[in-house]
C-alpha cells in the first residue's frame, strides 16, 4: 500500500510535495513525483510490497504518454500480466505496472477488470482518470481549488488521506467506492454491491461453497514479495484467517494485543498453539493509551467513539506487527456478511435482515475499513481483508439468513452460525463457538477507557460543548474528548470534520 497525491489543472510540484510529506507514513520506502507540463503534478510515497527493487512510482509506460500513481494491491495481476505481456514492455513485476498497461488497452473498463483493493490515477494527454476499488478498502479524497488566475478554471486535487488535502481546498469529498472519474466524462459507478436472493439449496451445499470461497479469498491475499502475517484476536474471524493462512504458507506470524489478562490475549494463545503459528503479543496500559490517543485520533481522522475505541487495539497491534511483517491479514467484513452484530438479532423478518447485511457492507468504507487502513498505514504495513473479496460478498448473499443467525432449540440466536459450521475442523471448539465480542471489548479497551475518559473529561461541560458543535452530532462526553483532540491535532480541521463517517443501523 502507498499514498498518492495530485494536482490537475496546473503544475504545482510544491503542493504535491507537501501532500506527499503528510502521507509519508503510508510510504516510508520510496517516493516519486512527475510534472506534466501544462497539465498537473502527480506524486507517490511507496510502501514496497511487490518487486521492491523496481516497482517505483509514478509508473510511466513505454512511450511516456501514460503516467500512473496507485495505492493498493491487484490480486489478479499475474493473470492479467500474462495476457498483456506480449504487447507491452514491462520494467518490473509490480502489480501497479500491470494496471498501467491494462489502462492503455481498456481505458475506463480497467477498474472493473481488477480484482483487488486500490485507488489510482492515470494521466494521459489532457485527461486525468481516477478510480477506487469496489468496496472502498483503499481511501481516496478529492477537492477543487480556485486558480491563482481568476480567469483560469479551478484545479482538482486528490490524495489518499484527508490530512494531506484539507489545507489546500475549502471542501473535500470522499471519492465514492466502486466508481471512476474521468476528466472528460465525470463520475461513473462501475460496481454495485450485489442484490442477490438467497438460494434454496441444502445446508451442506452452502457450507461447501462458503468454505471453498473463503479459502480462495485468503489464498489470493498471500501474494507478497515481503513478509506477511495475521492479526489474531482469538475471535472467530481472525482465527479462521490465521488457520487457513498457516495451512497455505507453512510458517505464519500472528499478533495479538489487549490489556493484561484480557480475553483476547488468552484466546489468541489457544489458537496460535493449535495452528502452530509464531505468535507475538503485547499488553498495553491505560497510560500508554492516554499518551497514544492524540496520535491515534490524528491518523484515524475521526472522532466517532466506536471507531476510536476499535482503533486503539488496532494501533497497538499494527505497531507490534511492524517489527516482523509488512503485510497483515485481518477479519473485517465477516460480521456484516454473516449477521455478527447483536442488533441483527432484533430483526425477525428474514428479508429485512438480508438487506440490512447488504447495506452494512456498503457502509464499511468510512468506518471499519478506514480504521484498518489508517492504523496499519500509520505503521507502514498493508492490511488485507479476505472476507471482503467481491466473490465472497456475492456468495454470502446466496445463503439464507436463517443459516447465518440460527435459532437454537432453546430459542436463543447464534450469530455467524454457518460460518462456524464451515470451519469446525480448523479450530478448537471453544474458539469456533466463542461468543462474539467487538475488538475493543475482547481486548479490554472499553474497560480501560471508562476510567480514562472519566479522568480526562472531569470538570468539562460536555453538554455545552455538544451544543457548540451541533453540526458534528456529538453523542457523549467521550466523543467530545476525541473531537477536541482531532480539532487540536489537525492543521485544517473543518474539511476533516465534514468527512467523519458515522456508524449506522445500531453497529458499534
Amino acid at each position: 500500500m502507498c499514498g498518492i497525491a495530485g494536482v490537475w489543472g496546473e503544475v504545482n510540484d510544491g503542493v504535491v510535495r507537501e501532500m506527499m510529506k503528510d502521507q509519508k507514513h503510508r510510504g516510508p520506502d520510496d517516493e516519486g513525483l512527475r510534472s506534466l507540463v501544462g497539465k498537473g503534478s502527480l506524486g507517490h510515497v511507496r510502501l514496497s510490497i511487490m518487486d521492491p527493487e523496481r516497482g517505483q512510482q509514478p509508473a510511466i509506460n513505454e512511450t511516456g504518454d501514460h503516467t500512473l500513481v496507485a495505492n493498493g494491491m491487484i490480486y489478479n495481476h499475474p493473470k492479467l500480466r500474462a495476457s498483456l505481456g506480449d504487447r507491452h514492455q514491462y520494467r518490473s513485476t509490480s502489480d501497479s505496472e500491470t494496471t498501467l498497461h491494462l489502462f492503455e488497452e481498456l481505458s475506463r473498463q480497467t477498474p472493473a477488470s481488477l480484482d483487488g483493493a486500490f485507488a489510482f490515477g492515470v494521466a494521459h494527454g489532457e485527461r486525468l482518470f481516477l478510480a477506487r476499488d469496489p468496496i472502498g478498502i483503499k481511501p481516496l479524497y478529492y477537492g477543487k481549488s480556485s486558480s491563482d488566475d481568476s480567469k483560469a478554471p479551478s484545479k482538482l486535487l486528490f490524495a489518499s488521506e484527508l490530512k494531506a488535502i484539507s489545507r489546500w481546498v475549502d471542501d473535500v469529498h470522499e471519492f465514492p467506492a466502486g466508481s471512476w472519474w474521468d476528466s472528460e466524462k465525470g463520475f461513473h459507478r462501475y460496481y454495485h454491491t450485489p442484490d442477490l436472493q438467497p438460494e434454496d439449496a441444502p445446508l451442506e451445499v452452502h457450507i461447501q461453497r462458503l468454505r471453498s470461497t473463503l479459502e480462495r479469498s485468503i489464498e489470493k491475499r498471500l501474494l507478497s514479495d515481503v513478509p506477511l502475517g495475521a492479526f489474531l484476536s482469538g475471535g472467530l474471524d481472525s482465527s479462521i484467517i490465521a488457520a487457513v493462512a498457516k495451512q497455505k504458507m507453512g510458517h505464519l506470524h500472528t499478533f495479538s494485543v489487549g490489556i493484561e489478562g484480557s480475553r483476547d490475549l488468552e484466546a489468541a494463545r489457544v489458537v496460535a498453539k493449535y495452528i502452530g503459528s509464531e505468535h507475538h503479543e503485547y499488553a498495553f496500559s491505560i497510560e500508554e493509551v492516554r499518551q497514544a490517543l492524540p496520535e491515534i485520533v490524528y491518523y484515524l481522522e475521526s472522532f466517532d467513539q466506536d471507531l476510536v475505541r476499535s482503533a486503539i487495539p488496532c494501533y497497538f497491534c499494527s505497531r507490534l506487527a511492524k517489527k516482523d511483517v509488512t503485510v497483515i491479514l485481518t477479519g473485517e467484513g465477516a460480521d456484516e456478511l454473516f449477521a455478527g452484530y447483536n442488533y441483527y438479532k432484533s430483526m425477525t423478518d428474514p428479508a429485512q435482515l438480508h438487506q440490512a447485511m447488504r447495506l452494512s457492507i456498503e457502509g464499511l468504507h468510512n468506518v471499519n475499513l478506514q480504521r484498518v487502513d489508517r492504523m496499519t498505514m500509520r505503521h507502514g504495513i498493508e492490511g488485507r481483508v479476505p472476507f471482503l473479496d467481491t466473490e465472497m460478498i456475492a456468495m454470502a448473499q446466496t445463503i439464507p439468513p436463517k443459516w447465518k443467525l440460527y435459532q437454537e432449540k432453546d430459542g436463543s440466536l447464534t450469530e455467524k452460525w454457518i460460518l462456524r459450521k464451515a470451519v469446525e475442523d480448523l479450530l478448537p471448539e471453544e474458539i469456533v463457538w466463542r461468543i462474539k465480542e467487538q475488538f475493543d471489548e475482547g481486548s479490554g479497551t472499553v474497560d480501560l477507557l471508562d476510567q480514562l475518559i472519566q479522568e480526562e473529561t472531569r470538570g468539562i461541560d460536555s453538554e455545552a460543548y455538544i451544543n457548540k458543535h451541533q453540526r458534528d452530532r456529538l453523542r457523549s462526553a467521550e466523543e467530545c474528548y476525541y473531537h477536541r483532540i482531532l480539532v487540536s491535532e489537525c492543521e485544517a480541521p473543518e474539511p476533516v470534520l465534514k468527512n467523519v463517517g458515522r456508524w449506522t443501523g445500531g453497529m458499534g
